[in-house]
């Protein structure tokens, strides 16, 4: 294999994951079909959101929003600012990420150790460690727009900034040309709505009839429209049971689906041990889902999905113990 050339800087390596097919998973169970896995943790910040965190800057430096040498501020669970971290500092921007303390503190570390000043916002009353709800959010958020003001700072909002979907469609088209044109099936876990909808937006230019799973917890199913029995889950990065995500198109969702928490769990120990893939909650929220079409609607179609993020940024919770 011929060696990639060195590069100039660290965010020309972002994007350009590879893909792996879930052989055993797939041949264990019986089932019919394929899922594929796109390896976004191999990204230099070991996850998904190096794209949007690219997109977003490169954007509003385009548009004069954001000003030379100017502050960036955003709210994250941490992958996005990781992200964001590397870029800013790649860009010449400085960089505050403001975080629930409900996140794991290995993203706090890797934020802080990327050059980023870090916000730690307490959690809302009887709020369980190591699960964000949308109370825990809300409080964020408030502190995210009190800092804005008080450094005169560009907001590099994840949640209605359309680079977040832009970025995505890069994945997209990564994804089909690696999958030969042979995805049929596409099932993602949300957060923002950014990856969904962008890789799906290009998948569906490919091919319209590829149908979209959007994967929910189970005790959340807010934009399914289900009852919402308990906001605190275990997934990461996502379900906060928002129910008016501005980057989601919901004309390209075929259906929903629901997972829990035992069976995110489940799924991402056996990402790890038995394809050798190491990620976090959410890439166990794609793989259940991506089981439960193969199992169900889409027999012996292609499902792709995500390896969102790293495991090693949960090692603090009980994932992986």
């Amino acid at each position: 294999m011929k060696p990639s050339p060195c590069f100039h800087s660290i965010i020309e390596v972002i994007g350009n994951t590879p893909m792996v097919e879930l052989h055993r998973i797939v041949a264990e169970r019986s089932l019919q079909g394929r899922i594929l896995a796109k390896c976004e943790y191999m990204s230099p910040g070991f996850s998904k959101k190096d794209r949007i965190a690219l997109e977003m800057l490169r954007e509003a430096r385009r548009t004069g929003d954001l000003k030379p040498g100017q502050t960036v501020v955003e709210l994250t669970s941490g992958n996005t600012g990781t992200g964001l971290a590397i870029c800013c500092k790649a860009l010449g921007h400085p960089f505050v990420a403001v975080m629930s303390k409900g996140n794991t503190i290995e993203r706090a570390h890797m934020m802080r150790a990327l050059g980023a000043d870090v916000v730690l916002v307490d959690q809302a009353p009887h709020s369980p460690p190591n699960q964000v709800s949308g109370e825990d959010l809300a409080l964020v958020e408030q502190r995210t727009r009190e800092i804005l003001q008080e450094r005169g700072a560009f907001r590099a909002d994840q949640f209605n900034l359309m680079g977040n979907v832009l970025a995505h469609e890069y994945t997209g088209r990564e994804i089909w040309e690696q999958s030969e044109g042979q995805v049929t099936v596409f099932v993602d876990f949300t957060g923002t709505g950014g990856s969904y909808c962008g890789i799906m937006r290009y998948l569906r230019q490919q091919n319209p009839s590829i149908r979209g799973y959007l994967i929910e917890p189970a005790t959340a199913p807010a934009l399914a429209g289900g009852d919402v029995t308990q906001q605190s889950h275990k997934i990461q990065g996502g379900g906060y049971s928002m129910c008016d995500l501005r980057l989601l198109d919901k004309s390209l969702v075929h259906a929903y689906l629901r997972v829990s928490d035992d069976e995110v769990i489940a799924c991402a120990r056996l990402l790890a041990c038995e394809e050798g893939l190491f990620g976090g909650f959410s890439s166990g929220a794609n793989l259940a889902g991506a089981l439960q079409v193969l199992a169900g609607p889409e027999q012996g179609e292609t499902v792709a999905m995500l390896v969102c993020d790293s495991g090693l940024k949960y090692l603090s919770t009980d994932l992986y113990q």
